[in-house]
């Protein structure tokens, strides 16, 4: 399957590392989170240097520092889960610590890789390695849609606001569950619209 993709603009692509070919970002952050994975957590110079270098990385990426923290901070409960699962293990109890280091430092490598790469040139690093073209349509799909459910959400749940003047925890829990029920059921009728279209277009 041959498949186009077209470049999108990135949030900074000025900088030297936005510049920078997407094959050989996504390179450095899989050595960079194999390393941090594999790596005994005794050699504590790896995970200094790795520190050390992603915050070299940020700096040249003019990335703003509020906006990584708010990256971080939205994710950081799947560190801690992990962090937690290890701690309430007898095996682990010694070392979560450590865990936890090795998670965060995952996470801000990924971080930075997807917002200095444009999800165009990690599709077409993808297809040069030949992963087979069914799996990154699907991807490519999976992400042009997610925006869309995205704004169906805040449409959804703005008009449903906009009709009650209840503002109870209780009654907001019931909204959300309200809206992703809906929501599920939108989408899987959309996934269908598309599917069709498709076909129709010739699509295999």
């Amino acid at each position: 399957m041959n498949l186009q993709f077209h470049q999108l603009p990135a949030g900074h692509a000025s900088s030297v590392i936005h510049r920078l070919p997407a094959g050989v970002k996504l390179g450095a952050t899989l050595g960079l989170v194999g390393g941090t994975v594999l790596m005994p957590l005794a050699d504590q110079w790896w995970f200094a240097g790795t520190a050390a270098l992603l915050l070299i990385i940020a700096g040249l990426s003019r990335i703003s520092p509020g906006f990584l923290l708010t990256r971080i901070l939205a994710l950081s409960p799947l560190v801690l889960g992990v962090a937690l699962v290890n701690a309430c293990q007898a095996t682990g109890r010694s070392h979560w610590l450590g865990v936890a280091e090795r998670s965060l430092l995952c996470l801000l490598t990924v971080t930075l890789a997807a917002n200095t790469t444009p999800f165009s040139g990690i599709l077409r690093v993808l297809q040069k390695v030949r992963v087979p073209g069914l799996l990154i349509t699907t991807i490519a799909l999976m992400h042009r849609y997610l925006f869309v459910l995205a704004d169906e959400a805040g449409r959804m749940r703005r008009a449903r606001a906009s009709r009650t003047f209840t503002r109870t925890r209780r009654f907001q829990w019931q909204t959300l569950s309200s809206v992703v029920g809906q929501l599920f059921i939108r989408a899987s009728e959309r996934a269908e619209r598309v599917y069709e279209a498709m076909c129709a277009r010739g699509w295999q």
